[in-house]
């Protein structure tokens, strides 16, 4: 059973990265806007129905990615007793690291997609969101995901919106400083603040 459930997402898994890279094959040759999602799933060799099976819409084959539970996963391995910026700082270089090492041009790519295109770049608050509630989730106790404490949600806050000015400063720049340079230099940013106090609300 255990085996079969495993096969089942890890087909879902393949589905979804053939769609993506499709996308921006299509999208690199004529153009967002001059890309359907029939076409998109004709590339990848699914139906038109597959697809939004995946992807609510096309702009989500382009904003929708893998890294949040993973940076979720990230931030609550490291040591509970470290200070909360420096569990996220940790975690993102660990992720971060590992898909810049792999992904670099395909991500520079993306980023750029996001920025040049109104109808994307209007929806960065929504990736944002999910980042912030992965960071909030990994710094959080089982018992209060679903409600996480003020510290967590400051912290969490704080780290995606300096993420965030970070990747559009790689894209804007096409990629001429090295994007980790840039996330450690956001990141000495706020750890120059004074840092959260922990603890649970009364």
């Amino acid at each position: 059973m255990v085996v079969s459930v495993n096969r089942r997402t890890e087909k879902k898994a393949r589905t979804r990265r053939s769609l993506q890279e499709a996308a921006f094959r299509l999208f690199l040759e004529q153009g967002y806007e001059g890309t359907t999602v029939a076409r998109i799933a004709e590339e990848a060799g699914v139906s038109h129905m597959t697809f939004f099976r995946h992807f609510p819409t096309k702009e989500d084959v382009v904003l929708q990615d893998e890294y949040d539970p993973m940076l979720e996963e990230l931030v609550r391995a490291q040591p509970a007793d470290a200070p909360p910026l420096d569990r996220v700082r940790a975690a993102v270089r660990i992720g971060f690291g590992e898909v810049y090492a792999r992904d670099r041009e395909s991500l520079l790519r993306r980023c750029r997609l996001i920025l040049g295109v109104p109808v994307l770049r209007a929806r960065i608050a929504d990736s944002m969101a999910s980042s912030r509630t992965a960071f909030e989730r990994g710094l959080s106790a089982p018992e209060e995901y679903d409600d996480p404490p003020l510290w967590a949600r400051a912290v969490a806050a704080a780290c995606t919106a300096a993420l965030a000015v970070a990747v559009v400063r790689w894209a804007e720049d096409d990629g001429d400083t090295e994007l980790p340079d840039l996330v450690d230099e956001v990141f000495d940013a706020l750890s120059a603040s004074p840092a959260p106090v922990q603890g649970k609300r009364p």
